[in-house]
């Protein structure tokens, strides 16, 4: 019998355990993914506590997968998938094709949308079984370690950004500096943007520049971040990637005439907007998700091009427990990933 390694947790907000499964087969339209490595998305946490409904014991999360198509189920030959394609799943893990949204190709608001970690296994295990349409293929260039984040974190910014009413030259704010954040600077630099990062302290205004951003606002510095950033013109969008609804409301009166908050930053608190603050000015808020395969891929294909890499720390299968801590505890700059190569 051949058998792979995972990482799993047998209770809601258990401890990682390494564990010997047996190899599973692709079923129709899936495909096996040997794992070479996943990222740890803050997200995570839904499914290791169990706080989502439907999520079973033991778990197995991870949907920042990139690895290499190791078998393929029946079906899958005829639409252009070979053995060996490097590929990459996230968030995105499948969709059921036949409800209203995916029938408007809307497939990323699917109410059956399936995540890996979720719907099935996830990429903290050496193998994955997938659906097809969940693939994304990896450009050259491009590293497991690096294309794995890309498939949550650098889709759901560089999406959030694209999809905006932003054009270059606009002035573009990014809310965080943190897993997603420190990718939504560099693609709102990469798009032309004058750039404006956000976040608590003056010591991560280096770091902030490094990253190519043309201005920084310190939220701690006592002038409030929406004045901060009227001084500057206004921001046409703010890509609000830090997961606080105060800190997020808090950029609201800095939006400009027509502006957008854009919101991937989860939180469950409310938002403290009233409405007059979006009325007057035509302000516009709007929740973000992810994105399909495809947007994964232009992902990929845009950061290759651009030379935009998640900023990570990899650790081995083994360490899984104490790079998920690590990342739960907000001590991981930017992105802990599982290298399994």
């Amino acid at each position: 019998m051949s058998t792979y390694r995972a990482a799993q947790v047998t209770a809601p907000n258990g401890t990682f355990e390494l564990v010997e499964r047996e190899v599973p087969q692709p079923g129709p339209g899936q495909v096996r993914i040997a794992v070479e490595a996943c990222g740890i998305c803050h997200s995570d946490a839904l499914f290791v506590s169990g706080g989502l409904p439907g999520v079973s014991f033991p778990e197995v999360p991870g949907h920042e997968i990139a690895g290499r198509v190791e078998e393929l189920g029946q079906g899958v030959h005829d639409r252009g998938w070979r053995v060996g394609d490097r590929v990459a799943v996230g968030w995105f893990g499948g969709s059921c094709g036949h409800c209203r949204a995916c029938r408007e190709g809307d497939f990323v608001v699917c109410p059956d949308l399936t995540v890996p970690g979720w719907a099935y296994d996830g990429g903290f295990g050496e193998k994955v079984i997938a659906p097809v349409d969940a693939l994304a293929r990896i450009p050259e260039g491009l590293s497991a370690s690096d294309a794995g984040p890309m498939a949550c974190a650098g889709v759901t910014t560089f999406n959030g950004l694209r999809r905006s009413p932003a054009r270059p030259g606009d002035l573009v704010a990014v809310l965080g500096l943190g897993g997603l954040g420190h990718l939504g600077v560099q693609y709102a630099v990469a798009m032309g943007f004058e750039t404006v990062a956000i976040a608590r302290g003056s010591e991560k205004a280096d770091f902030a520049k490094q990253l190519g951003a043309h201005h920084y606002v310190d939220s701690t510095s006592g002038t409030p971040v929406a004045e901060a950033l009227q001084s500057l013109g206004g921001a046409k969008v703010v890509l609000a990637t830090a997961g606080n609804s105060e800190a997020i409301a808090d950029t609201v009166d800095g939006l400009t005439h027509r502006g957008e908050l854009v919101v991937i930053g989860a939180d469950t608190d409310p938002l403290g907007i009233t409405p007059v603050q979006l009325l007057l000015s035509g302000r516009v808020v709007r929740g973000h998700p992810s994105g399909t395969s495809q947007d994964v891929e232009d992902t990929m294909a845009f950061s290759a091009l651009h030379g935009i890499r998640p900023t990570i720390e990899s650790v081995p299968l083994d360490r899984a427990d104490e790079a998920y801590q690590k990342m739960l505890a907000g001590r991981a700059r930017f992105r802990m990933v599982l290298d399994y190569t």
